[in-house]
């Protein structure tokens, strides 16, 4: 019997997040990444030389003509992620993208109409929403343990170095609190809530280059509210963490984005923490899911849909409107 040929995925960019990318497709076995291309050759021949990946480039499109990847990630910095989206789409490469995915709703709109029309795939890197305290906690409201939803709240927050040459004061390079954490916040608490977000408000705090540096949101689901709080001025410390409360009880997931564990109260019953014991790089079930999602035929996720992408595009546009 023929062996099956491992998905080829490919790498564009070279900076501290590929690493992690690269550590987790080592994990797989029926996976490899065959190339990484950044516009600092040095760069990406020291991440290949690292992973043993065979090819480095310094050209994005020369990767794509050469490798035919299977799949790309796309981790370069959130103001470069449309253009290399569209290059994508135009060498037919189905694409995996780091968050935020995009910084406007047009953008959006015009990756996924590619998508939808020549039949790519298309996801955002919401690897959260795929880590196995998150679905636990999510199993635990599918099955009623804290009775009917009432209130969501997710706080996310560290102090980012005021330097406004790295990515998260710099508006040249996609910065902002929204685009870095609140994505977050958003995606995993509406998911977890698992209802339609009816209506949104926006309160945001700006730098003076005009990078959003602490945001507040308000959601209002069918029969619950949300609220959302980022920022880059406070270290929340043991206070970042997602928050769900019922009509019995609530359920509190420390440290949300990338914890471990998530904690159970019920009026009347003991405590209960679940803890994962087991995840050693929670990017393997993301790539897991690009990997079943494509094997199928199917252009998008549906854990991470286009449509969600869409919603916290449009959350971007309200803050920068």
């Amino acid at each position: 019997m023929e062996e099956k040929a491992k998905f080829r995925f490919a790498v564009m960019g070279a900076g501290h997040i590929s690493h992690k990318f690269c550590d987790a497709v080592s994990l797989i076995d029926e996976c490899e990444i065959t190339a990484i291309a950044s516009r600092d050759l040095k760069k990406a021949r020291k991440v290949a030389h690292k992973y043993g990946i065979a090819a480095a480039y310094d050209s994005y499109e020369q990767m794509l003509i050469d490798e035919k990847p299977d799949a790309v990630y796309i981790s370069v910095t959130t103001n470069a992620h449309y253009d290399l989206a569209m290059l994508c789409m135009a060498h037919d490469t189905p694409i995996l993208c780091e968050k935020a995915m995009f910084r406007s709703a047009c953008e959006a709109e015009d990756v996924f109409r590619h998508s939808k029309e020549q039949g790519i795939f298309a996801m955002e890197a919401m690897w959260s929403l795929f880590l196995p305290n998150i679905r636990q906690a999510r199993q635990w409201i599918e099955e009623g343990k804290i009775g009917d939803i009432t209130l969501g709240r997710f706080d996310i927050g560290f102090q980012a170095e005021k330097n406004p040459k790295n990515r998260f004061y710099n508006p040249d390079l996609g910065g902002g609190a929204c685009y870095d954490i609140l994505v977050y916040a958003y995606d995993i608490l509406t998911w977890l809530i698992g209802q339609p977000v009816q209506g949104t408000s926006v309160q945001a705090v700006y730098t003076n280059d005009g990078v959003d540096k602490t945001d507040i949101v308000q959601l209002e689901f069918p029969d619950c509210m949300g609220v959302l709080t980022a920022t880059f001025e406070a270290n929340l410390g043991d206070q970042e963490q997602a928050v769900v409360y019922g009509s019995r009880g609530k359920i509190v997931i420390p440290h949300a984005h990338h914890g471990k564990e998530c904690c159970l109260y019920v009026e009347g019953e003991e405590p209960v923490t679940w803890k994962d014991d087991k995840t050693i790089n929670g990017f393997v079930y993301e790539i897991q899911e690009v990997m079943s999602c494509i094997e199928r035929g199917e252009i998008e996720s549906s854990t991470v849909p286009h449509e969600m992408t869409m919603r916290t595009s449009l959350l971007f546009d309200k803050i920068y409107e």
